[in-house]
């Protein structure tokens, strides 16, 4: 704010038309409402600038660490870290209740690592392609629509990290479809799949997410977890993931991804009886999990985001 006239130069005259010219609003072509999204970003910005006296040398500070942020890839990190991700699943939480839609499986965030066209299976699927020293995990429910009805037909599309917390297609040394399928419910709605007891994991120690967090005094951990779209015939697309129980970061995930309702209970089977009637030689886990999707409503928000996918090779 100006010591002389009490107002701020982002609110002055000559500010207010460098502004409405960044974003074109004087002209007749483009498009209106990037134009309109434009103009709030960069006097939002300025404002930030002059509010909070933000140096020229601060500045190209954070244009440096956003360009290596992009180089990096790690925007898909970022947002998440920054609550921002979270935040878009409250707005349509919030649109979804205006438009007469309520219960059902709660939903949030996508993360930055689903890869489309995973195998397709009916009724149940093992996951683990790979060989690994991990505890065998199964995990079973049903799919129901609206009032409650099994749904039939339905697509569960799950996947999950590996014991070492790296997901495959991303991680090179990981069969391209290890720890994803789609699996399609029967009769019943049901669904169940074998896989392994995924581990929570950290963003990257050296990357750019971390380091903001260490200048915030935050870590960047997210408790074990399973990610799921889930679709079916006349319902909303659900996209969730549950984290399991026992996960020390169960509450204090950096992502914000934990809501109630999405928390999966682990149960240990370690009988000698039960073990060999699973067809195993080792204790494994168990989790149920049930997902209730919601009928399409007019005026309702698309539940499915158009968001760039890495591809299989």
């Amino acid at each position: 704010m100006s010591p002389i006239t009490g107002s701020t130069i982002t609110d002055s005259p000559e500010a207010q038309g460098l502004f409405d010219k960044v974003a074109g609003l004087g002209t007749g072509t483009g498009n209106p409402r990037v134009k309109q999204i434009v103009r709030r970003v960069v006097e939002d910005a300025c404002r930030i600038v002059e509010d909070l006296d933000v140096t020229p040398s601060e500045f190209w500070t954070a244009m440096s660490y956003l360009t290596e942020t992009g180089q990096k890839n790690e925007f898909g990190l970022l947002m998440p870290g920054l609550g921002i991700e979270h935040f878009i699943d409250l707005c349509i939480d919030a649109k979804e209740r205006a438009a007469g839609i309520e219960g059902g499986t709660p939903r949030t965030i996508e993360g930055p690592l689903y890869v489309a066209g995973a195998p397709l299976a009916t009724g149940e699927a093992r996951l683990d392609d790979d060989p690994e020293d991990g505890e065998v995990l199964i995990v079973e429910g049903q799919v129901t629509g609206a009032g409650g009805a099994p749904l039939a037909g339905a697509i569960v599309d799950v996947w999950h990290a590996n014991t070492l917390g790296n997901y495959s297609v991303f991680d090179r040394s990981q069969s391209t479809w290890n720890l994803r399928r789609r699996i399609e419910t029967d009769a019943q709605g049901r669904y169940r799949f074998r896989s392994i007891l995924p581990k929570g994991y950290g963003c990257p120690p050296e990357g750019q997410t971390q380091a903001l967090l260490d200048q915030l005094g935050r870590h960047g951990q997210r408790p074990a977890h399973i990610h799921f779209f889930v679709s079916g015939p006349g319902h909303r697309q659900l996209t969730t993931q549950i984290n399991l129980s026992d996960d020390p970061y169960l509450h204090d995930d950096f992502a914000f991804a934990t809501r109630d309702g999405l928390i999966a209970e682990v149960v240990r089977v370690a009988d000698p009886a039960a073990v060999k009637a699973a067809g195993l030689e080792a204790p494994f886990s168990t989790i149920r999990f049930d997902f209730a999707l919601n009928r399409e409503a007019a005026h309702a928000p698309d539940p499915v985001v158009v968001r760039p996918h890495a591809e299989a090779a």
